[in-house]
């Protein structure tokens, strides 16, 4: 196996680990809930689980745009700036956790009164929101360390953290629901229990680094104003990408479910294959940051194109395998999720089109990590406000016409339409 294979494969195998933890979480405090005695426990979870999706995916740029410019930082052997991405990214991420206690109160009453569950989710919803969002802090903070230690070459810290955060959370929550007598709220504080020890871990992990580079810290580097405009210019576009991100994925689950219960029930299945799909190719994407970055800064021309070469080579193998997997095995594993016979024999119906993700996704995927590494931004967020377009455009065309068909198609284009568009725009991708 090629250097360049073994160095991808280095950061993206312990970056899928990673991503795996994550459903892992969700399923047990929804089994936990489960057993509470009444279902209200559940929507609460669901209600207030996808909050916090929200608000954090939102600030997903503090990752992103940390990785990328940190890569670069060591490509150039740049360690002064490296300390400097750190401490900046930290400070940013503090300044908007204190925001967001300060407005928690109408953060939470905006949202539920967009979302207007019943009055006893509400209130369960109420107390879950109270407790977590004193996780943001260290949420925020993790976001940064997980971007740094990317742009380090290393996934294998985040890793560890993920593992301890999740297996932290899982066992708090048990002890405080079924040891202490807790409900709801014993769910809510394992989780930001959880978030300070995948913090403190972080810390931990970071030590090593920061006795080796620490003498390179120098305070006006770090509210350097250009450094400080570039930063926030990146994160800027990020931000904005998130949220023509966000707006295709929840626009589409609204869209469901106004065809109805089952069309809704069918979609959120068949989103779970992608989902699926996702956490592999994330990983691959996580190798696109950490080592394009590097070539970059480094100003390693040859390495950049091999690594790009090579990311979309194990990209496609991905894909491949999983076409085969959704095609052979795509009925058995929707069975796994429902029993539901009105569901599955519905969800066949649509099946067909989760064969089309791998194949429109690749390039998506694979190019938004490379940009990222590059930092380049505006052509990440250019491809995704044209995917987004796309995705309304033929929304309003051909639902009308074609109903659930319509909307599958347009979510389809719009994952191919980002790849494309990105296709295009690689040859700047240097010159930026």
């Amino acid at each position: 196996m090629n250097l360049r294979d073994k160095q991808i494969l280095h950061i993206a195998l312990p970056s899928i680990v990673s991503n795996i933890t994550v459903p892992l979480l969700g399923l047990v405090d929804v089994a936990i809930t489960g057993h509470l005695g009444s279902a209200a426990y559940i929507g609460a979870i669901a209600v207030g689980g996808m909050l916090f999706n929200i608000i954090y995916w939102m600030f997903a740029f503090l990752r992103m745009g940390t990785s990328g410019v940190t890569a670069q930082a060591l490509g150039a052997r740049n360690l002064t700036e490296v300390v400097a991405v750190m401490q900046r990214s930290l400070l940013v991420a503090i300044i908007i956790s204190m925001v967001m206690l300060s407005l928690q109160v109408p953060i939470r009453e905006a949202a539920l009164s967009i979302i207007s569950p019943s009055a006893e989710v509400v209130a369960f919803t109420c107390t879950y929101f109270n407790i977590c969002i004193w996780g943001a802090p260290a949420a925020l903070m993790l976001f940064v360390m997980t971007g740094w230690f990317l742009g380090m070459q290393n996934s294998k810290a985040p890793m560890l953290v993920a593992i301890i955060q999740n297996v932290a959370n899982i066992v708090l929550s048990f002890v405080l629901v079924y040891g202490v007598g807790m409900k709801i709220e014993g769910v809510a504080l394992g989780t930001v229990l959880a978030q300070y020890i995948g913090l403190i871990s972080a810390l931990l992990l970071f030590n090593p680094y920061y006795l080796r580079i620490k003498k390179y810290y120098r305070e006006k580097t770090v509210m350097n104003g250009a450094a400080l405009i570039k930063f926030f210019s990146l994160n800027k576009d990020i931000f904005l990408r998130t949220c023509c991100l966000i707006l295709v994925h929840f626009f589409f689950i609204a869209a469901g479910a106004k065809q109805g219960d089952t069309e809704l029930a069918v979609n959120t299945i068949l989103m779970q294959l992608f989902t699926l799909y996702s956490y592999i190719m994330d990983g691959f994407a996580f190798a696109g940051e950490a080592m394009v970055g590097k070539a970059i800064g480094g100003k390693m021309r040859m390495i950049y194109d091999d690594t790009v070469r090579r990311l979309f080579r194990w990209g496609w193998g991905v894909a491949a395998l999983f076409t085969l997997m959704y095609l052979l095995f795509g009925k058995a594993f929707l069975s796994l999720l429902t029993d539901d016979v009105a569901v599955l024999e519905t969800a066949q119906v649509y099946q067909p089109w989760t064969l089309l993700f791998p194949l429109c996704g690749i390039a998506a995927f694979i190019w938004d990590g490379v940009y990222i590494g590059a930092t380049a931004t505006k052509g990440m967020l250019i491809s995704m406000a044209s995917g987004m377009v796309i995705f309304f455009l033929l929304y309003f065309t051909l639902v009308p016409w074609l109903g659930n068909h319509g909307l599958w198609i347009a979510f389809v284009a719009y994952l191919a339409m980002r790849g494309i568009s990105q296709t295009f725009m690689r040859k700047k991708i240097w010159k930026e």
